[in-house]
């Protein structure tokens, strides 16, 4: 019997951390689980949209993702967005950084097991993480993991 492969929710952050001499290791080792079959990506149309902004070589990168998501993309939908607003409407993050608070919650609605960013002020944050999840229980959601590449990655921790 084989287990359930965990469904993981990439934002931004970890496609850019991909060329980033500082987190390539434990980004570049998260796309690996996924090429090899240790877990799935969830991906969404907001990160199509925050990649459409950003250099080739980081749209070269998400492609490599894009071929690992059997599911296809996720289109945010109205319950998202309104969810994403709670988190506003708490002051989790403010209307500038709404996006973030939009990764959450389209991860949040799809049911994705983890959140996977390098976004350490707004999403991977001791007390931002806490309130994420307060706002999900309180709306009926099940509470979301949210980590770092670092911490989820297999092959980035073999030396550990």
């Amino acid at each position: 019997m084989s287990m359930k492969k965990l469904r993981i929710y990439v934002d931004t952050s970890v496609i850019g951390g991909c060329l980033d001499d500082e987190f390539k290791e434990w980004s570049n080792g998260l796309l690996l689980d996924f090429q090899n079959g240790t877990f799935e990506p969830v991906l969404s149309d907001l990160l199509t949209r925050e990649i459409a902004r950003a250099p080739a070589s980081v749209s070269d990168v998400f492609d490599e993702f894009l071929k690992m998501c059997p599911s296809g993309i996720v289109a945010t939908n109205d319950e998202m967005l309104d969810l994403a607003g709670m988190y506003l409407q708490r002051n989790i993050v403010t209307p500038k950084f709404e996006d973030d608070a939009r990764h959450i919650a389209i991860a949040t609605v799809v049911n994705a097991d983890i959140v996977v960013s390098r976004n350490f002020k707004h999403i991977v944050h001791f007390d931002k993480i806490n309130r994420f999840n307060g706002v999900n229980l309180e709306m009926g959601y099940r509470t979301l993991a949210i980590h770092s590449p670092r911490e989820v990655t297999w092959y980035g921790n073999k030396g550990s």
